[in-house]
């Protein structure tokens, strides 16, 4: 087993947690949007309190670690491996109740570049464990709206994990899937298990928009946040989302590799 020690300096060597490639400049940008509510950075969440630009400083200093000096404008950001370490810890334990309980889960990520593998192993092992993985609304188009406007994506699973394509990709050979923070997938799927009479899951895993759309909807949802992410971390102060693990959503596939396998572990999820 990966002990805490081990992954603390897989975090740190691996960028995941200390100094990340997300630049401080990034972050205040993000933070500046969401004190003004602008829905690309709510990502499918809808504050319950007035949050200033400083009052997201301050939270996401408390949550990961960064500066909470607003004068502090340039460089890159920095994320507290001992705070991702503890959300990772809350995590595994959530999954670990989960899957004594054989509950349903619903699973999604805007970030399949990177992340697909991670979300992929614990659907195996809930799955394994007597989970029902859920696939709601397999095929049916969505509208996101991107950089390049309003464009129609389709959602798609692999072994388990939600995701969404450009409609006009080939359904095979056509990717890992389409980055995006848009909360508009996991509304899709959960009204699609709704209209088919469930199940529903209990827990919703992900990140972006599959979380703050989900814990929004009032189903139980957590996953990892970048520092320029401060919507789970928002959320989760005000009780939508569950666990926000912090750590920097943009490096390597493999690099994730050793936080599944220290999630599963603890979790007695390991096969």
């Amino acid at each position: 087993m990966l002990s805490t020690t081990a992954l603390r300096a897989h975090l740190l060597a691996a960028r995941l947690a200390g100094t990340v490639a997300t630049t401080r400049e990034e972050s205040l940008r993000s933070y500046r949007l969401f004190a003004a509510r602008d829905p690309r950075v709510l990502i499918g969440l809808d504050p319950e309190r007035a949050w200033r630009q400083r009052d997201v400083i301050e939270l996401m200093a408390e949550k990961c670690g960064v500066s909470a000096d607003p004068r502090h404008v340039s460089g890159h950001d920095v994320i507290d491996p001992d705070r991702t370490l503890a959300a990772l810890d809350a995590f595994s334990d959530r999954l670990a109740a989960v899957a004594r309980h054989g509950a349903p889960v619903l699973i999604g990520t805007g970030h399949p570049h990177r992340l697909l593998g991670f979300y992929v192993a614990l659907a195996d092992a809930l799955s394994a464990a007597g989970c029902t993985v859920l696939t709601p609304a397999q095929g049916r188009c969505v509208d996101i709206t991107t950089r390049f406007g309003l464009r129609t994506h389709r959602l798609d699973y692999v072994r388990g994990v939600a995701l969404v394509r450009p409609s006009d990709r080939p359904r095979s050979g056509g990717g890992p899937g389409a980055h995006t923070h848009s909360p508009f997938p996991v509304r899709l799927a959960l009204a699609a298990a709704a209209e088919a009479g469930g199940p529903l899951p209990e827990l919703v895993i992900g990140d972006h928009g599959w979380v703050c759309g989900a814990g929004q909807l009032g189903f139980e949802a957590m996953g990892p946040a970048d520092t320029d992410d401060p919507a789970l971390f928002v959320g989760e102060a005000e009780g939508r989302v569950s666990v926000a693990v912090p750590l920097d959503d943009g490096v390597r596939p493999g690099h994730y590799r050793p936080l599944t396998r220290y999630v599963l572990n603890r979790a007695c999820l390991s096969q």
